[in-house]
């Protein structure tokens, strides 16, 4: 009887529902085959895809209608305005220098973070808990919400919106990096802590040079991604060419707009290459 009721509990919700098919073979005996559960999911999802449309109020004649002013504003987009382009330069540059400033700064914070809140460093089990509790929170944040909460602390420019990136950096390098040092080999490490070694000297000489192109690849990425991201931090008031964007966008001069967009767009691309060229030869 207790066995029966352990079965019980241990088969899926579905197949209690659902009582699988019993099907009998040619040489007599019958087997049972599951359900499908395809039909459940489809359902499922078609449901969450109503109630989707209904909460957010979805059209898709409102679409068709507007789809004139879509292509008009496009078409002036894909003509870019070169006599712009002298306006631009400034707060490009201003963009990638926040994009390497906070990479570099929120890099270097990321690397005794990471070790901290690594479980095959740390063996301390609540302080663990504690410094990832805080780089959830850290992670939590979008970058706009960190950059307003920057320009209200310091003041609208540069310098918040080096700040926010920062922040933004110092988490997901953080994350990538503890990850990775968790997967090490962690042999020579143990061998240097019972020869005498403090955690400190074991990790530098031990699974530091294990890390090392795995942790420059990661700054790499997140500089990549931080050329994008600061690009649209001006909307808060940080600086660079976001405030260039929301001026062209709110003076509907969509042929400025044009010429900010394939400047910054050339710029990343030439540095999302540069990157990867060099994360290629740090793999």
């Amino acid at each position: 009887m207790k066995k029966s009721a352990t079965s019980a509990r241990r088969t899926p919700l579905f197949d209690r529902v659902f009582r699988p098919e019993t099907i009998t073979l040619q040489n007599g005996h019958t087997v049972e085959r599951p359900r499908s559960r395809t039909p459940l999911i489809a359902a499922i999802v078609v449901l969450v895809l109503g109630l989707s449309i209904r909460v957010t109020g979805f059209d898709l004649g409102i679409i068709a209608r507007r789809a004139n002013q879509l292509t008009k504003i496009l078409s002036q987009i894909f003509q870019p305005d070169p006599s712009f382009f002298s306006k631009v330069t400034g707060p490009l540059w201003d963009t990638i220098k926040m994009s390497i400033m906070g990479s570099v700064i929120g890099s270097l914070l990321a690397l005794p973070y990471a070790v901290a809140a690594s479980a095959n460093i740390n063996r301390s089990g609540p302080l663990l808990a504690v410094l990832r509790f805080l780089l959830n929170i850290v992670r939590t944040l979008p970058t706009l919400v960190i950059a307003s909460i920057c320009a209200l602390i310091f003041g609208l420019g540069t310098f918040a919106g080096t700040v926010a990136i920062t922040v933004f950096t110092f988490g997901i390098v953080t994350k990538m990096l503890y990850e990775s040092i968790e997967t090490v080999n962690m042999g020579a490490f143990e061998a240097l802590e019972s020869a005498g070694a403090n955690k400190f000297q074991a990790f530098w000489s031990a699974v530091f040079p294990q890390i090392l192109p795995t942790y420059l690849s990661h700054c790499l990425y997140s500089f990549e991604i931080n050329v994008r991201a600061a690009s649209i931090l001006g909307y808060v008031g940080a600086g660079g060419l976001g405030i260039l964007i929301d001026e062209r966008i709110g003076w509907r001069d969509y042929n400025g707009l044009g010429t900010v967009l394939l400047t910054l767009f050339i710029a990343v691309f030439i540095i999302e290459n540069l990157s990867q060229f060099l994360r290629s030869k740090l793999s």
